[in-house]
């Protein structure tokens, strides 16, 4: 399966000089870059041929193309043309969205596409966020917000203009907005691309270190409600196995209700039917295929799942859980902590 990173961010965050970077670097060789225009990334310095009409093939080996319908027909398009010989193969893809844009579609796209889902995966969702205006944009626009909720990974640009006290500042709110984000700085660069577009959650290899990583943030993490901004940040935690079928129709409806207001699910669950831990991960409307691990991160046992939401309340979403599993076992009336 071949991973679809996601690079959102508000405008002037720093987008472009991310793919610029990513597209002259060697070891993303293997890497497909879809942006809406060649033009706004600036390829004139590592262009080295036009493969074929709207997509170039690079120095660095890498491919740029932009979208030419939608994102649908370029996914299919670029594998189908890799299969035939016409373009390079390509091992991970990195589309850029536009500063406006909320991400969430394009992880529907690869999700919902029965073609696309045979061949593709989402990788990490990585948010641009400038230093010197960054506080200022996540209070005054909505979509920038969003944005930064729903990442995998925030990185920090133009810290090499801005003082200490403002990007603690900001990486803060970041925080406050997405307190499972990992958050890395960068001057423009010499940043941490492995981190950014190669270890993700779907990653084999990586998934139990992945896991770990954010559930260590969830054991520290109370309620924590984002003033003015309508955003809750919590963690559900069930002490018993729960049943899968309850589980999944529960999220199901929940989803079906509030997508557009459940931001982030991230879970490990313990369940009655599988001896090894189960990951769920979903954005918005959308659930990824559930993973196993082969083993339990960590010493605790219990299912947690944690949540970014909005106009949501964290007693709802508990309750229901409550309820749903007390159905199919009612001995095991304990609440969800």
């Amino acid at each position: 399966m071949i991973p679809v990173n996601v690079v959102t961010g508000f405008l002037g965050s720093g987008k472009t000089t991310l793919l610029r970077e990513v597209l002259a670097r060697p070891e993303f060789s293997d890497t497909a870059v879809i942006v809406n225009e060649f033009g706004e990334v600036g390829l004139d310095h590592i262009l080295l041929e036009e493969v074929e009409e709207g997509v170039l093939l690079l120095d660095s080996g890498c491919l740029c193309c932009t979208i030419r319908s939608d994102l649908q027909e370029t996914l299919k398009a670029l594998y189908d043309r890799a299969a035939a010989g016409a373009i390079p193969r390509f091992s991970r893809v990195v589309v850029e969205t536009t500063g406006l844009a909320d991400p969430a579609p394009i992880v529907s796209t690869i999700a919902a596409e029965p073609v696309l889902r045979n061949h593709f995966r989402i990788g990490n969702i990585i948010c641009t966020v400038e230093a010197v205006a960054g506080h200022a944009t996540l209070r005054d626009q909505p979509e920038a917000a969003k944005q930064v909720s729903v990442a995998d990974r925030i990185l920090l640009t133009k810290c090499d203009l801005a003082e200490e006290g403002a990007i603690a500042e900001v990486e803060a709110e970041l925080h406050r907005l997405n307190p499972f984000a990992e958050i890395w700085r960068t001057t423009g660069q010499g940043f941490n691309a492995d981190v950014l577009f190669r270890e993700d959650l779907g990653d084999a290899e990586r998934r139990a270190t992945e896991v770990a990583r954010w559930l260590e943030k969830a054991h520290t993490l109370g309620h924590h409600h984002i003033e003015d901004s309508h955003t809750n940040s919590f963690v559900l935690r069930y002490e018993h196995p729960i049943d899968w079928t309850a589980f999944g129709v529960w999220l199901t409806m929940l989803l079906h209700a509030h997508g557009e207001k459940v931001i982030r699910v991230k879970g490990i669950l313990n369940l009655r039917e599988s001896e090894t831990p189960v990951v769920i991960q979903g954005v918005q409307h959308v659930v990824h295929p559930p993973m196993h691990l082969t083993h339990w991160p960590d010493a605790d046992r219990s299912s947690r799942i944690v949540f970014i939401t909005r106009d949501v309340e964290e007693a709802a979403i508990r309750s229901s859980l409550r309820r749903f599993l007390a159905a199919v076992r009612p001995a095991d009336s304990e609440a969800a902590a």
